[in-house]
């Protein structure tokens, strides 16, 4: 595991942890939490999702957060949306661009999957002490 994919994998995804937010979920936590049941499966997570996709500079750090955010919304994944919900924190979004990326999603997705990422939001904001009416 030490190509150079995996050291450019691993270096960003650290980019996208929070050190100040150590008791939310991330993508080192992830990566950790399937060693056990496939020694390989890190290295396709590290490698490909971060070393391959993350590492493109075509979108800034906060625009591959949004895509993300509203893909999971759409496919209704929310423990990975919850996760990437702390990612767009971590690299600068703040609430309102969030809740507008997830309201932009409820012409195509529909409401039911957009009220539970807002309800989702509101406890990731929460679990880092943020109020619903803060402005970050």
């Amino acid at each position: 595991m030490s190509t150079d994919r995996y050291q450019r994998g691993l270096d960003r995804m650290m980019e996208l942890v929070s050190t100040e937010h150590s008791n939310t979920f991330d993508h080192a936590k992830l990566v950790e939490s399937y060693k056990s049941l496939d020694a390989e499966l890190s290295d396709y997570i590290v490698s490909f999702a971060f070393g391959d996709i993350y590492s493109r500079t075509s979108l800034t750090q906060q625009e591959q957060t949004m895509v993300t955010i509203s893909t999971l919304v759409a496919l209704g994944t929310e423990p990975q949306l919850k996760l990437h919900m702390n990612v767009g924190f971590n690299v600068g979004l703040t609430k309102e661009k969030i809740v507008g990326t997830l309201i932009q999603c409820i012409p195509y997705i529909g409401f039911p999957r957009v009220l539970n990422a807002l309800t989702l939001l509101k406890e990731v904001m929460a679990e880092r002490g943020l109020s619903p009416e803060s402005a970050d």
